[in-house]
């Protein structure tokens, strides 16, 4: 069974940091494109941070790629997204994905998804 199962979120004050992970079973990351995404309350999902397998390019949403950094230990099955100077608008639940390894930031293309894990940036 395929599953991915994040871990890390919570509440954090402004400018806060946090780093999410995301630990695979079930199947290896090494082969996959991996992705997080998030969804703000009465918002679309949108992509935070996109990793192809094929050459390795991660591609970050828009302004967050000065505080977002997205990484994967493949030893442990696990990705992860380190999060620094959160700010209110980052409030979201996060989600992350793995799909084909030439897939970047297309939803639809991501076959395996984990629950999400809940990120509140509130003083």
């Amino acid at each position: 069974q395929l599953q991915l199962v994040e871990s890390g979120g919570g509440l954090v004050h402004p400018g806060g940091s946090l780093r999410l992970s995301c630990a695979a079973s079930g199947f290896s990351l090494v082969n996959y494109g991996i992705a997080w995404f998030r969804q703000a309350p009465g918002k679309e999902r949108e992509a935070v941070a996109c990793e192809t397998r094929l050459n390795k390019l991660i591609m970050y949403g828009d302004s967050l790629r000065d505080r977002f950094i997205m990484s994967r230990d493949d030893a442990k099955n696990t990705m992860y997204l380190q999060m620094s100077n959160l700010k209110p608008e980052d409030t979201a639940v996060y989600y992350c994905a793995a799909g084909p390894p030439t897939v970047v930031c297309l939803q639809a293309k991501y076959d395996s998804w984990g629950q999400g894990t809940q990120v509140t940036v509130s003083s």
